[in-house]
């Protein structure tokens, strides 16, 4: 047992902040209130320090992108098919990748990570903790969504295997999902008699999650037309989706406000590396939750190191991002995003107890983090 005690808690689900303890038990927040104690409890002294849940990634790639090594780690593009649905972040993620370490110790205490954006499909995303030897005991969740990629670098990766415009890579997302529709109609039919299932196909198999809404597409996209090709398609196919990136979401509020879709914006911090980036600014996530609309930020890491999201959430609140919607934004909103809030988000009784304890701000290059608990153990 573990006792935080006398720290000012910001919870994400509350704008107000309050001086409280936390008992966790069990690697859960068992109880949260003033004047807490148990006996044999170690004490943590908060006295002063601001307590916050542990922050969330809704979208980065790190455990399969190599670190600091060319060809032979890096696993998160599969590039001999621009299709495919069937692989799975799990099979490839390397719970010794550095970047793990770095993000727990800032603070990161739960991220999803997955296949990146070279394949129009490109596989399912898991929510992991960076903490541990064996993916398998990592997880949190998974699979927590398909997915999948519109823009330019389907179109560039695979300009000589079959798709050179944005209207190829749509249409191979279309036949993927049309495929998988008439295979999960056949299976369905066949019932209990085995002699009428249709042959095996992994790639449609793997797909009959997304249509039975139990996980949703995750869609990469960056201009606002490809956003929109995004929705059009998701609502083609009765399907779930979030949207990644949304670097035009400011130039499309409105339309995006009246969708009320899950967006992760990002990664903001870096150049503008192609074409589809040119209006790239801070001011995006900001605007969209003043919207109304459900915003997370994301470091899309490696593009920005894991370890700088705390970071990233200080620009967007320098750029006019209001302070608690900034914090919501690498908290209770990626774990919605991502379905998981009912363990990690926001300093809840019952929720896992993930917290980090600054001495300032945590988004401010000043913050200094002076605890970082993760299933209530300290790392």
């Amino acid at each position: 047992m573990i006792c935080i005690k006398n720290g000012t808690l910001h919870t994400a689900v509350s704008k107000e902040t309050f001086i409280a303890d936390i008992l966790i038990d069990g690697g859960k927040i068992v109880k949260i209130g003033k004047g807490l104690s148990a006996d044999g409890a170690e004490v943590i002294d908060a006295t002063g320090l601001q307590v916050y849940p542990g922050f969330v990634e809704a979208h980065c790639h790190i455990g399969l992108d190599g670190y600091g090594i060319g060809y032979e780690g890096h696993d998160y593009n599969e590039l001999n098919d621009p299709v495919t649905p069937q692989v799975q972040a799990i099979d490839g993620i390397n719970p010794f990748d550095p970047c793990m370490k770095m993000a727990a110790k800032a603070g990161v205490t739960c991220f999803a990570t997955g296949p990146g954006s070279s394949n129009s499909i490109g596989g399912t995303f898991a929510a992991i903790k960076p903490v541990g030897t064996r993916v398998d005991n990592m997880i949190v969740k998974f699979p927590i969504a398909m997915k999948c990629a519109f823009g330019e670098n389907p179109k560039r990766c695979y300009q000589k295997q079959g798709i050179s415009s944005r209207m190829t890579n749509a249409a191979k997302i279309r036949e993927a999902l049309n495929k998988a529709k008439v295979y999960k109609a056949k299976i369905e039919a066949a019932g209990d008699d085995a002699s009428k299932l249709p042959a095996y196909d992994q790639k449609s198999e793997a797909l009959i999650p997304v249509l039975n809404h139990e996980i949703p597409l995750k869609a990469h996209a960056h201009q606002a037309n490809d956003i929109f090709t995004a929705i059009r398609i998701a609502k083609e196919f009765g399907v779930g989706l979030t949207l990644e990136h949304v670097t035009e979401g400011h130039m499309i509020v409105d339309e995006l406000a009246k969708e009320n879709l899950p967006l992760a914006v990002g990664p903001t911090f870096g150049h503008a590396s192609k074409f589809e980036l040119q209006n790239k600014t801070w001011e995006t996530p900001g605007i969209l939750a003043k919207a109304g609309c459900h915003v997370s930020i994301i470091t899309d890491a490696p593009v920005t190191p894991l370890h700088y999201l705390p970071l990233c959430a200080g620009l967007a609140i320098k750029a006019g991002m209001d302070e608690y919607d900034a914090l919501r934004a690498v908290t209770i909103n990626p774990a919605e995003h991502i379905g998981i809030a009912d363990r990690v988000g926001s300093l809840e009784e019952g929720k896992d107890a993930d917290v980090v304890i600054v001495d300032g701000c945590p988004f401010d290059v000043t913050g200094v983090i002076k605890h970082v608990l993760i299933n209530g153990e300290e790392v």
